[in-house]
């Protein structure tokens, strides 16, 4: 059974530009589905549908089998939403914004404290229990918006950017616990910029760019997709920018990253890695330059997301 369904989806704001451009995939019931992609590519407005926040242009969406232009207010009685942005009551003490989570989700009296208690104990709030919202640091704010949402159960939830602003640890602690959560049936939308999060945690991801979605499978399938490529980093002293541009026109079919610096390396995924060494060495013997750094590696989930993004990037 699919928790969510979305067929043909297309979003306008001014009646002229998609950005959300013809998007078709399902999430089944109990999956942790990672929804991958650049800043502006239309993640955040697409799950603005899937949470009925606007209406889709065309297209039709389903979430737990109900229409979201239908049945929205049925929707969100049954879903968790966990984003960006800040929310919770700056004035009240941790203990108190969770009881008015639970209040708002008519979440019997007997059952409250035993919630709280467990959350409070599970994400390391025990100290600053007592302690208003105003008074904690950023990371605790971002664990207080968690256990919020978190305090219901939810059949299907959303995350956006979900561990922004925690330390490692924390981090860690919440990836697991949302993995208990699917293991126990909760479906997971899950997008972040981490890749290495998105690797721990879903069974699938879909990779968007530009209001389309260019690829989803699991990440086991997307990685052998791409298992003849090697993602090459090169960090030289000079002019690192005259040596992407010899990449770029040279070495058919790579895709060259164009965000280094002279402090990050220049990434090169491609299949043809001799071709790319010999291009390197050529540039440092013509140009003087100095090689500070080379690295060759296998492919990962951060390679693949980068080379299909990429792609479309070039043409």
């Amino acid at each position: 059974m699919n928790s969510i369904e979305v067929s043909d989806l297309k979003v306008s704001y001014d009646g002229k530009k998609y950005v959300v451009d013809g998007l078709s995939f399902d999430v089944e019931e109990g999956e942790i589905f990672g929804f991958l992609g650049p800043n502006g590519a239309g993640k955040t407005t697409t799950i603005r549908v899937l949470t009925t926040l606007i209406k889709p242009t065309q297209g039709t969406v389903n979430v737990l089998g109900m229409d979201v232009t239908k049945r929205g207010l049925e929707i969100r009685k049954r879903i968790g939403v966990i984003l960006q942005q800040p929310s919770y009551e700056w004035n009240l003490s941790v203990e108190k914004n969770m009881y008015i989570y639970a209040t708002l989700w008519n979440i019997p009296r007997s059952q409250v404290k035993k919630r709280i208690d467990e959350l409070i104990e599970k994400f390391d709030l025990a100290e600053i229990r007592k302690v208003s919202a105003a008074d904690i640091s950023i990371g605790q704010r971002r664990r207080l918006q968690l256990v919020r949402e978190l305090i219901h159960d939810s059949e299907l939830l959303f995350l956006d950017e979900p561990t922004i602003g925690l330390d490692p640890i924390a981090r860690k602690n919440l990836l697991t616990y949302f993995k208990s959560l699917a293991k126990d049936g909760t479906t997971i939308f899950f997008t972040t910029h981490n890749l290495e999060e998105a690797d721990f945690l879903c069974d699938r991801v879909g990779i968007i760019n530009h209001g389309r979605l260019y690829a989803i499978d699991s990440i086991d399938n997307l990685k052998a997709t791409y298992e003849g490529d090697r993602t090459i980093e090169v960090l030289v002293n000079k002019a690192p920018e005259r040596l992407a541009e010899k990449l770029k026109s040279r070495l058919v079919g790579a895709v060259v990253d164009g965000t280094f610096n002279k402090e990050s390396p220049i990434k090169i995924v491609t299949n043809k890695v001799p071709d790319a060494m010999e291009i390197i060495n050529e540039y440092i013997k013509e140009e003087g330059d100095s090689l500070l750094w080379l690295n060759i590696k296998k492919t990962e989930l951060e390679d693949v997301f980068f080379k299909v993004v990429g792609e479309q990037q070039n043409e």
